[in-house]
């Protein structure tokens, strides 16, 4: 890697810490950034999930104490999440290259839809507030199939998951948030070991970018109280769509 590589990775890689910190939506950072210092696509993208991991394991962990009175609730939950993450990693293993390259614009189209809309998605998608939350056929099934995209792509994972929660009937933000933590780092833990195992993850770029992400994450929670979360909302939105239209214009 050259100089001016390493500087874009652990620049991008900042960011993406610190915008998951603050209001997530990272991957908008961090994958671009791989693929531009010549990464393959599928390489960047278990790159980046490994490189991202430890922050979904300090995620959930932070809500240890929201999560202990739904153990048997989030078996099930997890089981689902386990073979959907698993399934999403090995999908991504078996994807050529030049089909994952064509693939990109569109996740990242979906991703930044899905993040500018996540407000809106979740508040259709809730239930009455009396209704129990629940592990029906159903919400169970989309949670298995938001395992599998967020094995696969990831970028927008937590909000799809988000949505999937308001389904089974949780209206408890906390609450909600907390087992979205803790199922997304079942999802990442899982994706992550099948890449390292696969020996699909480019290590140089990974290291460097979990230190600067790691730095990044710490600086973006201070400054977090200091910038308007709509503002960094927009920011990435933005973010999303110039790169949506830039990958699009390469797969012309």
């Amino acid at each position: 890697m050259s100089f001016l590589d390493i500087a874009l990775v652990c620049i991008a890689a900042a960011c993406a810490g610190a915008m998951n910190a603050v209001a997530g939506g990272g991957t908008f950072f961090s994958f671009p950034a791989l693929l531009a210092v010549g990464v393959p696509p599928v390489m960047a993208n278990a790159s980046n999930s490994v490189a991202l991991w430890p922050a979904s394991l300090s995620g959930a962990w932070a809500y240890r104490a929201e999560l202990a009175r739904f153990k048997r609730y989030l078996l099930p939950l997890g089981a689902v999440s386990f073979i959907g993450g698993i399934g999403g990693g090995l999908l991504l293993l078996a994807t050529k290259d030049a089909v994952f390259a064509r693939l990109i614009p569109w996740l990242l189209l979906f991703a930044t839809l899905l993040f500018a809309f996540s407000g809106k998605i979740s508040a259709l998608l809730k239930r009455p507030h009396d209704h129990r939350p629940g592990n029906s056929p159903l919400s169970l099934l989309g949670q298995g199939l938001v395992a599998v995209y967020g094995g696969f792509f990831g970028a927008g994972m937590g909000i799809l998951m988000l949505a999937s929660l308001a389904m089974a009937g949780h209206d408890d933000v906390h609450e909600i948030n907390a087992i979205k933590n803790l199922l997304s780092a079942i999802v990442y833990s899982v994706t992550v070991a099948t890449f390292v195992a696969a020996g699909a993850v480019s290590w140089p770029h990974t290291l460097i970018m979990l230190a600067a992400a790691t730095l990044g994450g710490y600086g973006g929670a201070r400054i977090a109280r200091k910038i308007p979360a709509l503002w960094l909302r927009r920011f990435i939105i933005a973010v999303g769509l110039i790169l949506t239209v830039f990958y699009f214009q390469k797969t012309l």
